[in-house]
């Protein structure tokens, strides 16, 4: 099983949400930079990298920060928030990201989404899946769409998209256990896909549980940081 350490950014500073509200912000005193060090010198190959100011302004503007990680890690790092024109999802590649997150962009203007996976291919991007009620979710999470969450999947992946990072907004940043229906529906009807389940893992017998359902990868947060789960048992786990 891939898993993914997420750190989520605000002015530079690493933060989580919960349930996607601003209002609900919790600030840590880590610094990303020596964050995303330490998982690498655990034995962590990737990182999930979020512009919550970006998100919610609708432009990049934690860039700086992808700059430093990229440069002084070889983590494979993925990107997301703010990505709304080339010039921005040019920006986010050239500073070292492997992969795009895309998630409202995907919604709101797919014309540009999808020239964007004919140019640059499409295993370059992650296509950000965040749900309400079976409902995708855009605007960092501001917006509920009418847009069934199966069909979004469906129209992507039938353009070559793989890596698939769905959110459960009602778990994230909640500590409250996955949805685990939710991802095995998900697996059961693409089993061709990287399925990268996000929100609500507390500790390590959710990641194990992940795990023997056969959901490829998962993305941690805050059982990180509030020490909910043990960085060296979780390490077991990392393939």
């Amino acid at each position: 099983m891939k898993i993914i350490p997420a750190i989520d950014l605000i002015d530079g500073k690493c933060v989580r949400l919960t349930q996607g509200d601003y209002s609900q912000q919790t600030t840590y005193e880590y610094s990303p930079i020596d964050l995303a060090k330490n998982y690498e010198e655990l034995g962590f190959k990737f990182l999930h990298l979020v512009d919550l100011d970006g998100a919610k302004a609708g432009k990049v503007c934690n860039l700086e920060t992808l700059k430093q990680i990229c440069s002084k890690t070889n983590l494979h790092v993925d990107f997301g928030g703010g990505v709304k024109t080339e010039a921005d999802l040019k920006s986010v590649l050239d500073a070292g990201a492997k992969q795009v997150t895309i998630g409202s962009l995907a919604v709101k203007d797919k014309t540009l989404f999808k020239s964007w996976i004919e140019k640059y291919g499409a295993n370059k991007f992650i296509l950000g899946a965040d749900v309400h009620d079976l409902k995708i979710a855009v605007s960092g999470w501001l917006e509920t769409s009418t847009i069934d969450l199966f069909d979004f999947i469906e129209e992507y992946v039938a353009l070559g998209i793989r890596n698939i990072l769905c959110t459960d907004i009602s778990k994230d940043g909640t500590l409250t256990g996955p949805s685990f229906d939710l991802y095995k529906q998900i697996m059961k009807k693409f089993p061709e896909i990287d399925l990268i389940a996000s929100g609500g893992v507390s500790n390590i017998d959710d990641v194990i549980q992940l795990q023997d359902s056969n959901i490829p990868s998962v993305v941690i947060g805050k059982a990180i940081y509030e020490n909910k789960i043990d960085l060296n048992n979780l390490k077991i786990l990392i393939s």
